[in-house]
Formats: C-alpha cells, structure tokens, sequence
C-alpha cells in the first residue's frame, strides 16, 4: 500500500473541509478519463491553446528574439502535445535542444519517443525528478524558453500562482523567457460547463478518485452514494471541484472509518481564470521586464511570454 497517499487520504478526510488532493486523479483509469476529457466538447482549454499555437507560432518565435536556444519544459508529460510545437520551431529553421522536465522517468522515456519520431533532428534530454530541483541543474550556453503550457497554472490558486513563477525568475538567466498558458475569465456558463459536461464524464473522472481509494488503499466507498458538484464564482475567476455525499455515512478506508453527514462536501481541486491585469500584475509583482500576450481569436486563452 502506498503509504504517502493513505496518509494524505486520511489526513484530508479528518479535517473540518474534507479535502482530496488533486494529483490523486491520476492512475491509470484516471488518466484514460481525463483523455476522454480533452476531447469534450465542452472543454475549450485544448483547442484554443492550439489555435494559438497553430496560427501565432512564428510570431511567437519571432519574438524570443533568439536563433538558437533551449526550450525547457516543466511537468512534460508524454510530449503529445509540445511536439507540434517543436516542430513548427524547427521548420523555421530554429536552433533547438529540447529539455522535458518530469517527475516520472518512464513518461520521459516516452516523451522522448514521441518527439524524435516526429522530428529526427531535434536532440531531446529528458532530466526526471522535482523540476525545481532539476531546473535549477540546467547550466548551459544558450538562452532558455521555460514552457508551462496546458493552462496547468490554473492548478493554483493566485497567491500560489504567484509565488510559483517568482521561483522560476529566480532560477532564470536574464536571457531566458518563461512561457505561461492562462484561461481566461469569460462568460461564465461556458467555463462551468467545461467542468459539468451533459455526458457525466467530468463527474466520472472526479468519483474515480473514490474507486483509486477503494482499489488501492482497501476503501468500501459505495459511489453510487456520492456525486461530483462543480462551482465557478466569476468574480474571483476560481472553479471548485467538490464531492458530496448523498447520505449520512460510514467509510472505512485501511483500518480507518471517516464519517460524512448527508450533503457534506469534499473539495478536491480549483481551477483559476485570470484577466490580463492580473497577468500584468504578476508581472510587476515578480520583477519581469516585461510580458507579452498572444490570444486566440475568442480572447478567452492567453500564451504569456514573460521576458527577464
């Protein structure tokens, strides 16, 4: 049994706000889920992030300013996604190395697969572990492209939003340019449908995380007694993923039995929308010279390029 997880699973589950850890979305049904996810209709963030790469890439390019460089990019994943990328940098004749930075070594090693199948000549260096840590390794001549694409920012809340990018400049080079995928707040019906589809996959992926606890951890959560309830306050621009149990309950996960009254809550993760002020903001905050924003044609999706 994964000790780290029952610990953070009973801890969570024992305070006043339940909580579960977002991170713990992600096994292997989890991750089928959330591919059935990016593929919704209803769920924006992928495409207008592609749009932007698809039509902007050159202007983008344009302006790092740099003939040779190397693009760095944190939480790298499988690389499905960034390899397009790459590619389109390589076709305008760009100088590149390509330094996928991931927690896990078997999804580098398929990073890399990805990526040189899709373009021969690009030389990859996958570096696994906390990159911050491994970041912080990086020592070499050419200027740097940090990316954190994939809206992942919208995983933290302002405040660490913020301090997050603040550790990054402090590991940059004056040379080196972070590059930063925003949504943005819109009209508030589209943004909660994203994470409240017709279908119910959104509900699925978020009571999977009950079945991980069951298959994994020896729980007895009956699912069918709990529901998935999402929440977006437009003001603050947040989205609040919740569980809630239908009933006065009973669960016993391990040894351990945790109690939910009827309609008790379980929070689970958020997922913040920003205005370009407050891009801005985390600009003059941080110390960055400057930032520069590429939308896509809704204006409802920012790429930030924030120059050191």
């Amino acid at each position: 049994m994964n000790q780290t997880f029952y610990k953070d699973v009973i801890e969570g589950l024992s305070k006043h706000q339940k909580t579960l850890s977002s991170k713990y979305f992600y096994d292997d049904a989890g991750d089928k889920i959330f591919q059935e996810i990016m593929q919704m209709e209803e769920y924006y963030l992928p495409q207008c992030e592609l749009e932007i790469l698809n039509n902007q890439t050159e202007k983008i390019v344009n302006s790092f300013g740099y003939e040779s460089f190397d693009i760095v990019g944190l939480g790298a994943g499988d690389g499905s996604k960034t390899k397009h990328f790459l590619k389109r940098i390589t076709d305008l004749n760009k100088k590149i190395v390509y330094y996928p930075l991931d927690i896990s070594a078997d999804v580098l090693e398929t990073n890399k697969q990805n990526i040189t199948a899709h373009i021969p000549s690009i030389q990859v260096y996958p570096i696994a572990g906390d990159y911050f840590e491994t970041l912080d390794k990086l020592i070499h001549d050419n200027p740097k492209i940090i990316l954190f694409l994939g809206s992942t920012i919208g995983n933290y809340d302002k405040q660490s939003a913020e301090l997050f990018m603040k550790k990054i400049y402090d590991m940059m080079d004056e040379r080196d340019i972070l590059m930063v995928s925003f949504d943005l707040k819109k009209n508030p019906h589209k943004v909660l449908a994203a994470y409240n589809d017709e279908k119910g996959i959104t509900k699925r992926f978020n009571l999977n995380l009950l079945k991980r606890i069951n298959r994994e951890l020896n729980g007895n959560f009956d699912i069918e007694q709990f529901d998935h309830y999402p929440y977006y306050d437009p003001i603050s621009g947040t989205t609040y993923s919740y569980i809630f149990s239908k009933i006065d309950q009973t669960v016993t996960i391990e040894n351990q039995e945790i109690s939910f009254k009827a309609n008790e809550m379980i929070h689970t993760e958020i997922s913040q929308k920003y205005s370009l002020n407050t891009i801005e903001t985390f600009k003059n905050n941080i110390g960055f010279k400057s930032v520069e924003h590429f939308l896509d044609e809704g204006k409802s999706y920012a790429i930030s390029l924030f120059k050191k």
